[in-house]
């Protein structure tokens, strides 16, 4: 028996990109196009296989040497995130053409609530959905997938349905023929552990969730199971919403370095360097960070971490020079191997005015604040680490290496553009 007796009560869309990094790398260079390609190159794992590398059975979180051992003749690039930033704008401003009500997602997906819409277009909900399909596909030479049902978390389903270049519409009147072929952990909210339960309790696909009373689903999971059982069912919760993302809560840099290195003073100037560009970042929004964190990440993949709460909010990267090196010392293993560093900042707030302690150097804190934006104007001048810290030095005699690659964007810049200052314009290559 039907869930719901119309065709749709809402009409919500999601666009979920194809193997989004690289379908932007394939349009940029068409020479590429058909050809097993990664991106991921200064990773030293696939960050996003092609659909033509999927079908050779490289997928994403596989080290290079393994896929290319695989695939002797896979185009190796490294991530352009830049670009991939460019094209995720320019989709979402073909979805704002047909609706307002756009919220984004993620870099490579998104919602579009278009109930109501048939009238201002003069043609049906599906008919919208793959004319908005068409624009990105024609516009962008990328192509996306499409799920269009009365709620997101169908919607989201019936993107991931028929891919790549898929389009699945979703009537409510044919829910329940749908979810049957629905495994519970490809339903959007339930992680592993939830899966886990629902298997324990007997159940196999979401339509087995949904058949359950929503009383049952509510003591079992509370809310959040209370809300997936209507949204499953077709009745909408969760609204798409167009507002702008909240501001960010924390910054994170990492960097994984080749070949992997045990020597204390290479490993810890990496460490330096995340906190350089990540406190750089801070500065340039005006904000300063109260809890810190510290990752060391091992070649057997592993990593120890620490977390510290700053005595006060700094933007100072000199100040909390003395606790990074703290934070290193506890963390580092003598005679270990490692291939990344990362550094985390959180509890951020505005770098306003603030209230001094009564016994502080003041002068000393003045100081550093002065160093920090004489650095920051240098390196926007004349690039970055033109300026840096003392331990960061090592790393210049640091060998170039295949992973140490840039994308071409970064490397040949248009008249005018800086580092900091560029077009919002993609590199295109073409071979004539």
């Amino acid at each position: 028996m039907p869930f719901l007796p119309g065709t749709f009560p809402r009409a919500i869309a999601h666009l979920d990109g194809d193997a989004f990094f690289a379908s932007v790398e394939q349009a940029l260079v068409p020479a590429l196009r058909g050809r097993p390609l990664v991106t991921g190159q200064e990773r030293g794992i696939i960050a996003c296989p092609s659909y033509e590398a999927k079908a050779l059975g490289i997928a994403r979180g596989m080290t290079l040497g393994e896929a290319r051992r695989r695939c002797p003749g896979l185009v190796v690039l490294p991530s352009d995130y830049e670009t991939y930033g460019l094209y995720s704008r320019r989709m979402f401003t073909i979805m704002r053409r047909f609706t307002p009500a756009v919220e984004e997602y993620s870099i490579d997906e998104g919602f579009a609530d278009l109930t109501g819409l048939r009238r201002l277009h003069r043609t049906s909900y599906e008919e919208i959905a793959l004319a908005m399909k068409a624009a990105i596909q024609r516009e962008l030479g990328i192509t996306v997938s499409v799920g269009l049902a009365p709620s997101k978390s169908l919607a989201k389903l019936c993107s991931k349905f028929r891919k790549p270049d898929g389009f699945t519409a979703l009537e409510g009147r044919r829910i329940h023929r749908f979810l049957p072929e629905i495994s519970l952990g490809k339903v959007w909210g339930f992680g592993h552990n939830t899966v886990s339960l629902l298997e324990k309790q007997g159940l196999r696909t979401a339509y087995d969730f949904v058949m359950r009373p929503e009383a049952w689903a509510a003591r079992l999971l509370g809310k959040i199971g209370r809300e997936i059982w209507h949204e499953l069912r077709g009745e909408s919760v969760y609204a798409v919403n167009p507002d702008l993302p909240k501001p960010q809560a924390s910054v994170v840099k990492s960097k994984t370095f080749t070949p992997p290195s045990c020597d204390r003073e290479f490993v810890y100037a990496q460490l330096v360097r995340n906190a350089e560009q990540a406190f750089a970042k801070l500065r340039r929004h005006r904000l300063r960070p109260r809890v810190m964190g510290v990752v060391l990440r091992r070649q057997d993949f592993q990593h120890d971490g620490l977390e510290a709460k700053l005595e006060r909010a700094t933007a100072s990267t000199l100040e909390v020079l003395p606790l990074i090196r703290t934070l290193f010392e506890h963390l580092y293993r003598p005679g270990m191997e490692y291939r990344a560093t990362l550094i985390w900042l959180g509890a951020l707030e505005e770098d306003s005015a603030e209230q001094l302690e009564l016994f502080e150097d003041r002068s000393k804190r003045d100081a550093m604040r002065c160093a920090a934006v004489a650095v920051d104007g240098i390196n926007a001048r004349y690039g970055r680490y033109t300026v840096q810290t003392g331990s960061g030095l090592i790393l210049r005699d640091k060998p170039a290496m295949p992973r140490d690659a840039t994308p071409a964007r970064r490397g040949e810049k248009l008249p005018g553009e800086t580092d900091r200052r560029r077009l919002g314009i993609p590199r295109m290559t073409l071979t004539v």
